[in-house]
């Protein structure tokens, strides 16, 4: 009977932080998404985002495009010349004038960059269906501010960390293992200087910190449910 009182006990006390736990994960993500009125953007049918990328002592000016379910275009103005990335709902294209006029293919890396760069909704909204992970793993430090760690493992495997400050509930940085040039190497990303887009609040600066040189993305423009023609999205032809 002592025994079956001590598994009774012990079952309950697991449970109970099984339990307290899953509601502090959901009362974190929940504070977030009303933080950043996720409501608003998920509403939204198109966005269009004009931003600049610093980088290297360059200024690159960049448009991103995108319509739901996942179609996207992003042009970024380089030193004359414009790259452009997209996806018809179907297969990505890409055009670099410094390696070839005619669209080439983007799949793979590429292509997944591509499409976690124009995912406004954020890895953590929704997140089952996306076939992710969540674990909470408490309040941390992060930077001096007090914060709370979110580790998100994605379909593939990867992992990644999200700072969320516990004051403002917006996020501080995210932390992640990514691949480049055949190599693993950790990025982090601060996001600052959050600004109201009609009730949609976004970080208009962020800053990227590699092993190969940091870059800063300086957001001066976003709108939603924009009319967009369907042949930007659209392979030209050769």
């Amino acid at each position: 009977m002592r025994k079956l009182i001590v598994i009774t006990l012990v079952f309950v006390l697991v449970s109970g932080i099984n339990v307290a736990k899953a509601q502090s994960l959901e009362d974190v993500l929940n504070k977030h998404f009303k933080a950043v009125g996720q409501d608003k953007l998920v509403a939204a049918q198109t966005f269009f985002l004009k931003a600049k990328i610093s980088q290297m002592g360059m200024e690159l000016p960049m448009e991103m495009r995108m319509e739901r379910p996942n179609k996207f275009r992003v042009e970024t103005d380089m030193q004359g010349q414009k790259m452009i990335q997209a996806y018809d709902g179907e297969k990505g294209w890409m055009i670099a004038p410094w390696i070839s006029t005619e669209p080439q293919e983007l799949a793979g890396e590429q292509l997944k960059q591509a499409m976690g760069q124009a995912d406004f909704e954020g890895e953590l909204y929704n997140y089952e269906a996306k076939g992710h992970t969540v674990d909470f793993v408490g309040k941390v430090n992060a930077d001096g501010i007090e914060a709370y760690k979110i580790k998100l493992t994605t379909e593939d495997g990867s992992i990644k960390s999200y700072f969320i400050d516990a004051k403002t509930n917006l996020i501080l940085k995210v932390k992640a293992k990514v691949s480049a040039n055949g190599q693993e190497v950790e990025v982090e990303q601060k996001m600052s200087d959050y600004k109201d887009f009609g009730g949609i609040f976004m970080a208009t600066k962020m800053e990227s910190i590699t092993p190969m040189g940091n870059m800063s993305i300086m957001i001066e423009e976003f709108k939603v449910n924009q009319k967009f023609e369907d042949a930007i999205f659209e392979r030209p032809a050769k």
